[in-house]
């Protein structure tokens, strides 16, 4: 089975450090990440330098990722103007936050639900003048769906009409995120099924997932055995949402690699290769905290991914 594992630290993991990265380095890193076999990258996001300098040059961080034949190339947008930005830009995919919390939509857009639908209806509406094999993939993601710094768990009521009101509006798919890191196992299972149960399985691939109460590689597992074939992480660890208090904390790109590799599924990455990935952000970000079992303790003596084995089972010399 292959699972897809989506590369979020240039967006989602420097949005988070103060330092701000320069091009040159986020250009090589996006080419180790590619070489170590990484599939989808979220290289940026379309918001006011002003809010974000970190990710100021998405624009050109993208003309240089599409380069790479293959590889899908990600971006957040908040808004249509970002859309705009994103598809001029070139960009494959579009992520747009939709927080099921008003208070933090608020807080991270400054719009209420019915203000976000609105950007949503005009970005489908730009799209549709896009020829379908041009056509950037839509996502909209349901933001503190497993619950809200600011006002704790949110109603399932909110939370089925927000996924459903967002593919009426025209999005692809819908994504649940842990913003703030809430997320259990068991809450994974119910809310992944809960959603499908309402926008169809089709629209619910994917998850992004923090670690910051530890139960990161938990969820994932929670949610392959609700069928979720998509994963967000970020290599380090690096990132977490500015407008959510204590939410840091990505899931390590190279944990969850070597987890899903040692159960026998597919992701294609080598993980050793990653290594790169991590020096390029020790050297650029220096005394920027990064994270990460198996760079600490690295690979068992002896290891070979299960998919690469003849018996399909996690094997040791």
């Amino acid at each position: 089975m292959d699972i897809l594992v989506s590369e979020v630290g240039p967006r989602d993991g420097l949005q988070n450090v103060k330092r701000v990265m320069p091009t040159e380095a986020k250009k090589v890193w996006i080419d180790e990440l590619v070489a170590a076999g990484v599939r989808e990258i979220e290289v940026g996001s379309f918001v006011p330098a002003k809010l974000l300098p970190q990710l100021a040059d998405t624009a050109e961080i993208v003309e240089h990722a599409r380069r790479h034949e293959g590889l899908t190339v990600a971006v957040l947008v908040p808004n249509r103007r970002g859309a705009a930005d994103a598809i001029a830009a070139g960009a494959h995919k579009l992520t747009l936050p939709l927080s099921v919390s008003e208070t933090h939509s608020l807080a991270n857009l400054r719009k209420t639900h019915a203000q976000v639908l609105e950007e949503v209806r005009a970005i489908t509406a730009m799209l549709a003048q896009i020829p379908e094999e041009r056509r950037p993939h839509f996502e909209g993601s349901l933001s503190t769906v497993f619950g809200c710094t600011l006002e704790g768990a949110i109603p399932d009521a909110t939370i089925l009409r927000c996924a459903s009101e967002l593919m009426a509006a025209g999005c692809d798919e819908v994504g649940l995120s842990d913003t703030t890191g809430y997320a259990t196992p068991g809450e994974v299972k119910r809310l992944v099924r809960m959603v499908r149960s309402e926008v169809g399985e089709h629209a619910v691939t994917g998850l992004h997932l923090h670690n910051t109460r530890g139960l990161g590689l938990a969820n994932v597992l929670a949610g392959l055995e609700a069928g979720i074939t998509t994963f967000d992480a970020s290599i380090g660890g690096l990132g977490g949402c500015p407008f959510a208090p204590g939410a840091s904390g990505n899931i390590v790109t190279e944990d969850l690699v070597f987890m899903l590799e040692a159960m026998g599924l597919r992701t294609g990455i080598d993980i050793a290769r990653l290594e790169e990935s991590r020096r390029i952000i020790a050297a650029a970000l220096p005394g920027e905290p990064i994270y990460g079992f198996i760079a600490d303790a690295g690979l068992p003596k002896g290891w070979a991914p299960a998919a690469h084995s003849p018996q399909g089972t996690r094997t040791f010399a």
